[in-house]
């Protein structure tokens, strides 16, 4: 690849580290694809190389990049291969939990540098509260790399004395709650159309105890870390995320189809693809929308952390505006990479191009919930002052 659109040069160690990494993740994009799982090496490398320490706590040996840093980083891999940029995405974003946790159970789980941590949000677990402890019980989908970790986090419901427990708001009280990733039965349920590397199968536990500290409620309670970064909510940071793994696809399809459009003789013509003028058109315009919508996204993470860095907490409009543009940029992502494909002709069809694999990733990314096209009416709510679920953004 030429022309990394974000340098990460300078980011420390990290940097280069993951910049040394990205042929060999470009390389074995098939073998990670038909595994269904990012192999147990890269990801090892990968925590070696620090990248899923980006948004881990100081306190912790974590880096604790700015958002935008963190958007980079994910690109950058995500142009060698969507699903290892999915995968740092997501154990990275499950490291948040540690700034809300007692610093020993933090320690416990995040502590060291090359762990791997993972896990999903949604509250589709059963914990019944026992006192110190909780009793968990629950299958999660779209457990993206949990083949790697060393713990998961699941969300639940949370219940007490049989009873389901609610928040001041009257709506379901739950919490996302850390274990061993030995505790949990890894199910072979991602047979998918893209990301396929991922490995976000199925995970589930029954039964086991997990100490009440090892838990966080990403809705109801508050950081115990003072950092800037943790004022970001929870959905901003993970929908930043997933769009960021959009952004690096699409500009590695853009690449690819810009290569080939300069290289590739059309039919019976002798003229390269490059000297036809709706080839040039449809590249510039791509180029553009790719642009545009960066631009857009990286305004949007500067008027937050801005805001973050300050007194107070981040406005409403500041993060409605943040999650338009994280889905704004993963749906221009989606678009770039059907253009990509359309412009490979014939041969992107055949699964030896990586055109139609760009191609599946995006479009799988839009389904996130972080990105889907609903997020763009919940911030139209909020643009438009109208009452809207705070609890989403």
């Amino acid at each position: 690849m030429s022309g990394l659109q974000y340098d990460i040069s300078s980011l420390g160690e990290v940097g280069p580290k993951i910049l040394a990494l990205l042929p060999e993740i470009a390389a074995r994009a098939e073998e990670t694809e038909q595994a269904r799982r990012l192999p147990a090496d890269l990801a090892a490398k990968l925590a070696e190389a620090g990248a899923f320490n980006l948004s881990k706590p100081a306190s912790l040996g974590g880096l604790e990049l700015e958002p935008l840093d963190f958007l980079k980083i994910v690109a950058t891999v995500a142009e060698a291969d969507a699903s290892a940029g999915w995968c740092v995405m997501i154990a990275v974003t499950s490291t948040l939990g540690a700034a809300y946790m007692p610093e020993p159970a933090a320690r416990e789980i995040f502590g060291a540098d090359d762990v791997v941590t993972g896990g999903v949000f949604a509250p589709m677990g059963k914990a019944e509260d026992k006192g110190d402890h909780y009793l968990l019980s629950g299958q999660w989908q779209w457990g993206s790399g949990s083949a790697n970790c060393s713990w998961l986090g699941g969300g639940a419901m949370i219940f007490k004395d049989g009873e389901l427990q609610k928040f001041d708001n009257g709506a379901p009280y739950h919490r996302m709650l850390f274990f061993p990733a030995q505790q949990a039965s890894l199910i072979d349920s991602w047979h998918v159309a893209g990301l396929k590397g991922t490995g976000s199968g199925d995970f589930s536990v029954e039964g086991i105890k997990v100490p009440k500290d090892r838990s966080v409620s990403f809705v109801g309670d508050r950081p115990s870390d003072p950092g800037a970064l943790y004022k970001f909510p929870l959905f901003g940071l993970l929908a930043l995320g997933v769009s960021a793994v959009a952004l690096g696809n699409a500009r590695a399809a853009l690449e690819e189809i810009r290569t080939i459009a300069i290289n590739k003789k059309t039919p019976g013509g002798g003229r390269s693809m490059a000297q036809r003028a709706t080839i040039q058109v449809d590249l510039a315009r791509a180029t553009a929308h790719l642009g545009g919508a960066f631009a857009f996204l990286e305004n949007a993470i500067g008027e937050c952390w801005s805001e973050a860095q300050g007194d107070g907490e981040i406005s409403p409009k500041g993060r409605a505006n943040l999650r338009l543009a994280c889905a704004h940029a993963t749906e221009i992502s989606a678009d770039i990479c059907k253009t990509a494909y359309t412009l490979g002709g014939g041969s992107a069809v055949y699964s030896t191009s990586s055109l139609q694999r760009r191609f599946r990733d995006a479009h799988v990314a839009t389904q996130h919930i972080a990105t889907a096209p609903a997020v763009f009416e919940l911030a139209g709510r909020i643009l438009l002052d109208q009452p809207g679920d705070m609890a989403m953004l």
